[in-house]
């Protein structure tokens, strides 16, 4: 009777103890679940917060995106508006370099139209004989001018048969003054320029060599006289194409005209002719001056003698100082040594100084 009480109170005692397991694990779940629930409202919360802050930062660049682009598009205004004005600024200066250029050859027109008229004027003045021989002898005395000095030339220099020379040429003997007078057979050169039938040159060619033979033979008669000019003398032909025209097609008249000892000269010959005269002139000068050149050579041989023994002086001086620089060097060098000798002095242990030998070369110095 005692032992049922007791069974019964053991499985009492297991059945609540059951029933506190069963509590417990019914409660491990709830909890587990509640556990799941925060979890998952927590990651539900942490994604709303990261698609809120996404959705920020995409805000964000769009205002940056959108400040960005309106940056550029300022940019590309400011700089298109100042390569509008670039341009216009250029396209004002090439107008008005333009405009300057048009001003420049409207006043180059100008200048053609007056030497236009000057020429015409030319033609009309060297229609004029006298005129036409004032241009060759006014050209003469610029050419003569330009090259030779004034004492190598005489203008308008009257000769003792009563001729005057347009220019008198002073070389000295042989082969004397030279005469040089200027022609200017321009009708005759017009004739025979403006010929367009053969018949017609021929006769001007013929009238040409003609005008230049007589002015020939009148120089070789006025211009040359014995013992006061050389034997021969110039004509100044004032016009290259004269000159061109009777080399090329008149030699007859050219060989002529050198054996009656009248050079046949252009701008261009009398230029080369007058540099060849200029040479002749300072060398007659050198030539009168050697004697005095060779005293003056003499003298500077016997300066630069004088020189040179000053030069050797010098240099002995100079050996006797770089001997003397090197004995007061060699001085110095000893009592250098010497100094470190004194300052190496060692005392001994009774309180003696003795002295560091002195090395071989101070021996008997």
């Amino acid at each position: 009777m005692t032992s049922f009480p007791m069974v019964a109170l053991a499985g009492i005692a297991i059945l609540i103890a059951g029933l506190f397991v069963l509590i417990a694990v019914v409660a491990l779940k709830v909890l587990r679940s509640r556990a799941e629930s925060d979890a998952h409202l927590s990651h539900v919360s942490d994604a709303a917060t990261r698609l809120a802050a996404a959705q920020a930062e995409l805000g964000g660049r769009l205002v940056q995106s959108q400040r960005e682009v309106n940056e550029r598009l300022d940019g590309l205004t400011q700089r298109l508006g100042d390569s509008l004005m670039q341009q216009g600024e250029k396209t004002g200066e090439s107008l008005r370099l333009l405009q300057e250029r048009l001003a420049v050859i409207d006043s180059a027109q100008k200048n053609i139209t007056e030497l236009s008229q000057q020429v015409v004027g030319l033609q009309d003045i060297l229609a004029n004989k006298q005129a036409r021989g004032a241009f060759g002898e006014i050209q003469l005395n610029d050419l003569v001018g330009s090259i030779l000095p004034p004492s190598a030339y005489t203008l308008q220099a009257r000769l003792s048969n009563g001729r005057i020379a347009d220019c008198l040429l002073k070389l000295p003997n042989p082969p004397g003054p030279i005469a040089v007078d200027a022609k200017f057979p321009l009708e005759s050169y017009h004739l025979l320029a403006t010929a367009k039938e053969d018949e017609v040159r021929r006769r001007a060619g013929r009238d040409f060599a003609a005008a230049i033979l007589k002015h020939v033979k009148d120089i070789a008669e006025r211009y040359v006289v014995p013992g006061e000019t050389a034997e021969s003398a110039l004509m100044f032909v004032p016009s290259e194409a004269i000159y061109a025209e009777l080399h090329a097609n008149h030699p007859d008249v050219v060989e002529r005209s050198f054996r009656s000892r009248v050079w046949i000269v252009s701008p261009t010959t009398l230029m080369a002719t007058l540099n060849t005269v200029r040479a002749v002139l300072k060398d007659v000068r050198m030539r009168e001056q050697a004697s005095v050149i060779q005293v003056e050579v003499q003298k500077m041989m016997e300066d630069v003698s004088r020189l040179d023994q000053r030069v050797d002086n010098l240099q002995r001086h100079f050996g006797l100082a770089e001997r003397d620089l090197r004995d007061i060097r060699t001085s110095a060098e000893r009592i250098a040594k010497r100094g470190e000798r004194i300052e190496s002095v060692q005392l001994s242990d009774e309180g003696e100084a003795t002295l560091v030998p002195p090395p071989r070369e101070f021996v008997g110095s």
